[in-house]
């Protein structure tokens, strides 16, 4: 299940409604009487959701002056328990971080301390073909490099040893070990390696620990005093936090995330047990997807990703730009850019690890903000279940 930490928003890899309480600040939304039409409109479908795919817990949560500002909380923090999730609760955020640590590397562009078309080669010697490959391309997913999270002996790691320890190196080992997907800059691979080579790229030009180029770069100046990056050994996740569930093993779902149909119709029915992954070591993710955050604060950073407020403008309007659909023949099709992904209107980034799945996105033009999460991924049917409670909101929002 290594492989579900990706961005299921954009075509994932083959073979990654209780009141809103215990937020951390003040809910500044409707009262509950007034719920905004589209929230009571979408209410029966993300019920069928919690349901269909199995979801012990889940939030959402919406921005949106033009139609009102909403959240919910659904289900419990742990599997068949009473203790309802919160706004407040935190999760693992899988590869949402992969916009920071993109983030990261393009303040640095803009600091003159690393260039976009500059060669990988340039900072790690030791990558294959690496003259031919540029920044950009470790960006926005067109580099070649083999996804390390593939790996059959990491799997199987990662399922018999989960507070194992994973070092960068070894991670990269993996994944340069493996022969390219096709020549730098004639496709699209969504490769885990090619973001853990830019956390040791940040390090090297920095350095300080990733964790701490993150909390000063990002978390600091946009206030986000619930979000973290983890050191390789944390294994733990900040007070409240619901506990984490998936139906496969990582081996299982190497090659397929759908499960045999007995088994999604047991865990449909709540007669399967999940595993509980909550305290499995994310070092595995490193910098392609191990942080942590609440909604509240995924909302506040979206909204400064997307708006601008972390990059000089003409490198925020370059980001935007290399936003591009990933099916050439349809324009509507989510897209993949600099560390940034779009669906539809809406630009930000998903994230699994084996536990959790998150979605987070804003919309510029309306002002519309859309952040969900859930403590069972994936889920039995193969969907990222927090992606589709997104997506179901997404198109209430823009239903007219």
């Amino acid at each position: 299940m290594a492989t579900t930490a990706v961005a299921l928003l954009v075509a994932a890899p083959t073979p990654a409604n209780a009141w809103p309480g215990g937020a951390a600040a003040p809910w500044e939304g409707p009262a509950p009487w007034e719920v905004p039409a589209y929230a009571a409109a979408v209410q029966p479908e993300l019920d069928r959701l919690m349901t269909d795919l199995a979801i012990t817990g889940a939030v959402v949560l919406v921005r949106s002056p033009e139609l009102g500002d909403w959240a919910t909380t659904m289900g419990t923090r742990t599997w068949h328990g009473t203790e309802p999730v919160t706004l407040a609760d935190h999760v693992r955020i899988g590869s949402n971080t992969k916009t920071m640590t993109a983030t990261v590397i393009l303040q640095l562009v803009d600091e003159g301390r690393i260039g976009l078309d500059d060669p990988v080669s340039w900072y790690r010697p030791d990558v294959p073909n690496g003259e031919n490959i540029t920044i950009a391309q470790l960006l926005d997913m067109s580099s070649g490099l083999a996804n390390y999270t593939t790996d059959l002996e990491l799997n199987e790691q990662m399922d018999s040893n989960p507070g194992r320890v994973w070092n960068p190196e070894e991670l990269l080992a993996i994944g340069l070990a493996e022969p390219p997907a096709f020549p730098p800059g004639e496709g699209f691979l969504y490769s885990n390696t090619n973001y853990v080579l830019l956390g040791v790229i940040i390090e090297q030009l920095t350095g300080v620990p990733v964790e701490q180029a993150f909390q000063e770069r990002i978390f600091d100046p946009l206030g986000l005093g619930e979000t973290s990056f983890p050191a390789l050994t944390d294994a733990s996740i900040p007070e409240p936090h619901p506990r984490t569930y998936t139906f496969g093993t990582n081996v299982e779902t190497i090659d397929s995330l759908v499960l045999p149909p007995e088994v999604q119709a047991a865990a449909r029915a709540g007669t399967l047990e999940p595993m509980d992954v909550t305290d499995a070591n994310p070092s595995w993710g490193w910098t392609a997807g191990a942080g942590i955050s609440t909604a509240p604060d995924l909302a506040d950073y979206v909204e400064e990703l997307v708006g601008g407020g972390l990059l000089s403008p003409q490198l925020q309007q370059e980001r935007i730009a290399s936003v591009q659909p990933l099916d050439p023949d349809d324009p509507a099709s989510p897209g993949y850019g600099l560390g940034l992904a779009s669906f539809g209107p809406v630009y930000g980034h998903s994230g699994e690890l084996p536990g959790t799945n998150s979605f987070m996105g804003y919309d510029p033009v309306r002002d519309i903000t859309v952040v969900t999460w859930a403590s069972t991924a994936p889920a039995p049917n193969g969907e990222g279940p927090a992606v589709e409670l997104a997506k179901a909101v997404i198109a209430e929002l823009y239903a007219d």
